[in-house]
């Protein structure tokens, strides 16, 4: 079975790869989650995140975005001490500061969902990936998000960040077309 080569041999970065990445989600709590994990990701590997992940669940209250913009500056000062978590300041408060623009977002569209998948018009982006040198840092359409995302008062979100999060949450499949995941994750 030929996988994405970033995977690697380590358990749990194989069960993302093959269970999660790429694959279109539509859950609102799933891209708060994975707003936060990118974010926490910017200068670290996937890999340390993803082993913190049960860790940022507890510390951000599920991933529940009302919950979090409840969170103020004990909350953050509690986390600066959690080695469960990345304890990095700046990406704490851009968590919990997102919270409230993650919230207008859903009430204008509905959903963060319906805000994402509108900058392709629903459907998804399916990249050419051959190898692994060919999967793009960021694109235009990251460049977009990210731009309108600021806008809108979220932190932290830059393109790449943004780029990885369409790629997490399946609005673009990055998978290599000889990986077992790419047409599997064309499911839309």
């Amino acid at each position: 079975m030929k996988r994405c080569p970033w995977s690697g041999d380590d358990p749990r970065m194989m069960t993302y790869h093959d269970e999660e990445w790429g694959l279109p989600n539509r859950e609102d709590k799933h891209h708060f989650e994975f707003l936060i994990l990118e974010a926490a990701q910017a200068g670290l590997s996937w890999r340390t995140v993803l082993h913190k992940r049960e860790g940022y669940r507890k510390a951000f209250h599920d991933f529940d975005p009302k919950a979090v913009a409840k969170m103020g500056e004990r909350d953050v000062a509690r986390l600066m001490q959690d080695a469960s978590i990345i304890r990095n300041r700046l990406k704490i408060t851009a968590a919990i500061a997102n919270a409230k623009p993650f919230i207008a977002v859903q009430k204008e569209f509905g959903s963060f969902d319906n805000y994402l998948w509108s900058f392709v018009k629903g459907k998804q982006v399916r990249n050419n990936i051959r190898t692994s040198k060919d999967l793009p840092a960021k694109t235009a359409l990251s460049d977009e998000v990210s731009k309108d995302l600021k806008k809108r008062g979220f932190r932290f979100v830059g393109s790449t960040v943004i780029y990885s999060h369409l790629q997490a949450v399946g609005v673009v499949n990055d998978h290599e077309r000889s990986c077992f995941r790419w047409k599997a994750c064309c499911k839309r």
